[in-house]
């Protein structure tokens, strides 16, 4: 089954074969064909190398793909196995899509936004400032036309993707020091990606990107002022409380993390249908258990940091969120004026946002003002 380039969401989907028909299915020049026990799964043999942008201490970014790796060779009966590398083990974590590009590695897990030197709108495959909720952005991706979108993006560079983790909102970040107004954020070293790291740079902040291993080392010996990561868990697992100890809110430019499972479009199309079927299964259920997973990890993190490391959750003062609000939307509109691909993906987004917004805006929002508080 093979899926060209810009043509691969639209058939990625239907006409599947039957578990059964894999027997009938070529995998390649020598590949081995082999049967479960029973009469069960059969089809060739397929062996893949996956790479992820993490360490494995951070277990639920990185453990991502170890349960799509697991998850996949279960559910083939040990047909389809994948060899996960943490960053650094092939490539750094930066550089997970290039891995995937060159065929180094047959897939990835790495977020979007870390290319948008390759592509501005690949950051929509993540999250952008002042963005969709994590639901909303599944929903957009699924059901809105985003990932069609963004695989038409991803096919330029021979890859294409399925979301399969999430961190849900994240946080604002780690400062040395207090930022209490705009003009304190001026000169200040932050390590931020994406495009939050763009409207960091015209609030006058200068701006670094840093793999995860990096980062507690810049902050520990002052190279950086200020860094985000993802949440409580994850930053507490990164130690970042031992540095700075003033943790902020809201994480305006991350407020619905999506991440996908990225794919050389050249292995993709040499695995059975019934293989690219389970694929993408796995990819989704995995999505919905690492969201699952941080809803509940994330809550109890963040009571030890406070409890047990002495640090203080400051919230974003009003004319830093005023700026920021600003300068996103200023930026979105420039780049979709500037670049036709940008716009196209941004129209789509933004038309669903405000359908969105209008609707969680008033029962959800209600709910929230009303019960979050009472705690």
């Amino acid at each position: 089954m093979t899926i060209k380039r810009r043509d691969f969401l639209r058939k990625a989907g239907t006409g599947a074969a039957g578990v059964a028909a894999l027997g009938a299915c070529g995998g390649g020049e020598g590949a081995e064909v082999a049967a479960t026990q029973g009469g069960g799964l059969s089809g060739p043999r397929v062996n893949w190398r996956l790479a992820t942008s993490f360490p494995p201490s951070l277990d639920l970014l990185h453990g991502a793909g170890v349960r799509v790796a697991q998850r996949v060779e279960e559910l083939t009966g040990g047909l389809f196995t994948m060899r996960v590398y943490a960053a650094g083990e092939i490539v750094p974590g930066l550089q997970v899509m290039d891995a995937v590009m060159q065929g180094t590695v047959q897939c990835g897990v790495s977020p979007g936004y870390y290319y948008i030197g390759k592509n501005p709108a690949l950051a929509f495959d993540t999250a952008i400032p002042f963005g969709l909720s994590t639901r909303q952005q599944y929903s957009w991706m699924m059901h809105g036309g985003g990932l069609e979108l963004l695989n038409a993006i991803y096919a330029d560079f021979g890859v294409i993707s399925f979301p399969c983790n999430s961190t849900g909102g994240q946080m604002g970040g780690w400062f040395r020091e207090p930022v209490n107004s705009l003009s304190e954020l001026a000169g200040l070293r932050f390590r931020i990606p994406g495009i939050g790291g763009e409207i960091m740079a015209r609030l006058g902040v200068t701006v670094q990107n840093l793999q995860a291993s990096e980062i507690y080392p810049a902050l520990e010996r002052g190279a950086i002022d200020a860094t985000e990561w993802v949440g409580p868990y994850d930053d507490e697992k990164l130690g970042l409380y031992q540095v700075a100890k003033n943790y902020y809110y809201p994480g305006w430019w991350e407020p619905g993390v999506t991440m996908g499972l990225l794919i050389s479009m050249e292995a993709y199309n040499e695995l059975p249908p019934a293989y690219q079927q389970i694929l993408q299964s796995v990819c989704g259920e995995t999505f919905a258990d690492r969201l699952a997973a941080y809803d509940n990890a994330n809550p109890l993190a963040l009571q030890r940091l406070v409890r047990d490391h002495g640090v203080t959750v400051r919230e974003y003062s009003r004319d830093i969120m005023d700026a920021a609000w600003r300068e996103s939307n200023a930026y979105l509109e420039e780049q979709s004026a500037a670049d036709e691909t940008f716009r196209r993906v941004y129209e789509s987004y933004k038309a669903f946002r405000d359908v969105q917004w209008s609707y969680a805006g008033g029962n959800e929002l209600s709910y929230q003002n009303s019960a979050f508080n009472r705690v």
